[in-house]
């Protein structure tokens, strides 16, 4: 299947291709490896790159959201949305037969699959926040996608789809709800069954890295969607919050399994690696969390030092697997910028991603590190030069980081 006509037909000639996809013999893999994981990338890195390195602005002030935190919602939200579609396929299916269609899981997934393709191709609109809004016209888009898929796909009577396509819509919002808070939990203060065949991986080459999906691990997650899409099901029917909420985390967490996301390093390991003191500053403060409990693969450890009004703060993140995507993410942003009262400038260095950015009255300035393991390191100080702080940053053991190796599954 080529995606770039898959996508084009869709959205052109929506009917006819529903008619094609309704009898093409596909699998869960395929659906996700040869479509969805490559749509889905275009929304979550769009909108790193708009809120992290563009930014947005208005009446004259400008603000970013910190590399940090914006790789961190890249790639939680990259996960979560995955696991989503899947979740509204399970819907799909569950009510179908509720409005005169048939149950048919690989069906529901394909529906869910194709019909979010306008929503995640309008995600090209996060690179400029001030066009963001736009992205509700395709999302709209998308819902005709559905009203017309539906009923032929999942068989359900015509004069039913309105209804239908509601519930489903209705069920989409409390779901995007679900998930809007859960990468808000996960954000620090300021990420049907599988073909039983093997599956290669899947990788893909950016001028930050190579970013490769476990094909082998597939079949891994299969068992483990159906188990939590079956907890789902029975904890929905229960009413029962706790379980609903257990059944989610699993479903994220096998999600997160597929794209090589591995347990992080604990978050009192990466504590351990802030000191007492830096830079002649001692540390005021720390914070640590861990996204084990949502399912996700993450850990963070953050401290501040200070005295008086220089101070530094410095943030360790670990995202497990899955920090191979943010570095290669990071590492697309690649070049320098300066004028008169600022300079800017991201490269690579031994196997390394770094990032400076400074104010040339020595006001502020921050250098983040991409590590060859994934790890992702931010340091930023207030009333210092860009000089200081890079003597700041070599005071913390960078290679003892970088050798520090993740727990087994």
């Amino acid at each position: 299947m080529n995606i770039v006509e898959r996508a084009k037909s869709i959205l052109l000639s929506p009917r006819s291709t529903w008619e094609v996809i309704d009898t093409e013999q596909t699998d869960t893999a395929s659906l996700y490896t040869g479509y969805l994981m490559i749509l889905a990338a275009i929304p979550a890195v769009c909108g790193f790159i708009g809120m992290s390195i563009i930014g947005m602005g208005m009446f004259g002030v400008s603000m970013r959201v910190p590399f940090l935190a914006g790789l961190a919602n890249m790639v939680v939200s990259y996960v979560l949305s995955l696991v989503g579609v899947y979740i509204l396929a399970v819907i799909i299916d569950f009510l179908a037969p509720r409005f005169g269609g048939v149950g048919n899981r690989l069906q529901a997934l394909k529906v869910a699959v194709y019909a979010s393709t306008s929503a995640m191709l309008g995600g090209v609109f996060a690179l400029l926040p001030m066009l963001a809004m736009l992205s509700v016209l395709t999302g709209l888009y998308s819902i005709y996608l559905l009203y017309a898929g539906l009923p032929i796909l999942m068989k359900s009577a015509r004069e039913k789809s309105v209804g239908y396509t509601a519930l489903v819509i209705v069920a989409a919002i409390v779901l995007g709800l679900i998930v809007g808070a859960i990468n808000a939990l996960f954000m620090p203060r300021g990420v049907g069954p599988w073909a039983s065949g093997d599956t290669p991986n899947v990788s893909v080459r950016t001028p930050g890295g190579e970013v490769t999906i476990d094909g082998g691990g597939i079949a891994a997650m299969q068992r483990k969607m159906e188990e939590a899409a079956r907890s789902m099901e029975k904890a929905s029917a229960q009413k029962d919050p706790a379980a609903m909420a257990a059944a989610t985390r699993d479903a994220t967490a096998a999600a997160a399994s597929m794209l090589g996301g591995g347990k992080a390093l604990g978050a009192q390991t990466l504590k351990a690696a802030l000191p007492e003191q830096l830079g002649g500053l001692a540390r005021t403060g720390f914070e640590v969390q861990d996204g084990a409990a949502l399912g996700l693969p993450t850990s963070q450890a953050s401290a501040d030092y200070g005295s008086g009004e220089r101070t530094v703060h410095v943030e360790i993140m670990d995202l497990g697997g899955l920090g191979a995507m943010a570095a290669a993410a990071f590492g697309m942003a690649q070049g320098e910028k300066e004028d008169q009262h600022h300079a800017e400038k991201t490269w690579q260095e031994g196997g390394r991603t770094l990032h400076e950015s400074y104010a040339k009255d020595g006001s502020s300035a921050e250098r983040k590190m991409a590590l060859k393991n994934g790890v992702l390191i931010s340091i930023s100080a207030d009333n210092m030069d860009i000089a200081a702080l890079r003597s700041v940053a070599s005071q913390l053991d960078i290679a003892a980081l970088e050798r520090l190796q993740r727990p087994a599954n």
